[in-house]
């Protein structure tokens, strides 16, 4: 009789050990689908107003906010980490970012190895030059000048191809714009070639320093970019950013940091 009793109260304590793991199995299980995506965006913040850094080191800007905003209306959360722009592709290739956020231009050279969202603003290049320089008011007088340009930048190709034309003698290159506006200033070189808005927010910052020569080069438009073929994150950041636009946030974001 002691025997089969004991059989039978280790019978039932077996049957409430398996009831509570799958209790717990379920708990987790639920818990886990309830976790809220994180991806980490890679930014390179020298490129006011879009990326920057604040007194307290925090990187803000347009970029950062829209796409908070996208991430809040799409129920997923981001984390941006600070990356030299020409790292930023060979970065998202690799995985050890998720996304793109970072003024950069949609090109079809880029297209062959990322994959962008919808335009969300349209840009184009400059020529800024010394605030005293009345002598440059188009590339046709840019012949046998120095220019300086960002690393992988738009401005960086552009450049490249004046000198391959052979309108500019030589193109020196640095890894953020701050560094490639003082190059000028200081008389390193002659012109700078760089995506217009960001120009604009230099000289709004430094007022007669340097000025914009001419108009604008050549349109451009600025997308935020994921690893080729990762719909999932696309398809999102797609929809988000035809959500905030709808609501009026995308306005208030552009309010704040081009008013």
């Amino acid at each position: 009789m002691k025997k089969a009793l004991s059989m039978v109260l280790i019978g039932l304590l077996l049957v409430g050990l398996v009831a509570v793991s799958g209790c717990a199995d379920s708990t987790e299980t639920e818990a886990s689908e309830n976790e809220v995506p994180v991806y980490i965006v890679g930014t390179e913040p020298t490129f006011p107003p879009f990326e920057m850094t604040d007194d307290s080191g925090a990187i803000i800007g347009f970029d950062i906010d829209l796409i908070n905003a996208i991430a809040e209306d799409q129920d997923f959360e981001v984390q941006v980490q600070s990356i030299g722009f020409d790292a930023l592709i060979p970065a998202i290739q690799s995985g050890n970012i998720d996304l793109i956020a970072s003024g950069m231009t949609i090109t079809e050279a880029r297209e062959e190895e990322i994959d962008f969202s919808e335009p969300y603003i349209e840009a184009g290049l400059a020529i800024a030059v010394a605030a005293d320089n009345d002598d440059i008011e188009s590339v046709d007088d840019l012949q046998d000048l120095v220019a300086a340009a960002q690393i992988g930048s738009t401005g960086h190709a552009k450049a490249q191809e004046l000198v391959d034309a052979g309108v500019l003698s030589e193109v020196k290159t640095f890894a953020s714009v701050d560094v490639v506006m003082m190059e000028l200033v200081n008389g390193g070189v002659d012109v700078v070639i760089n995506d217009m808005p960001v120009t604009q927010a230099y000289i709004n910052q430094q007022p007669g320093v340097i000025k914009i020569a001419g108009e604008k080069l050549e349109s451009e438009s600025y997308g935020f970019a994921v690893r080729s073929g990762n719909e999932e994150l696309l398809t999102m950041i797609n929809t988000g950013l035809q959500n905030v636009i709808e609501d009026g946030t995308y306005d208030e974001i552009q309010t704040k940091y081009f008013s």
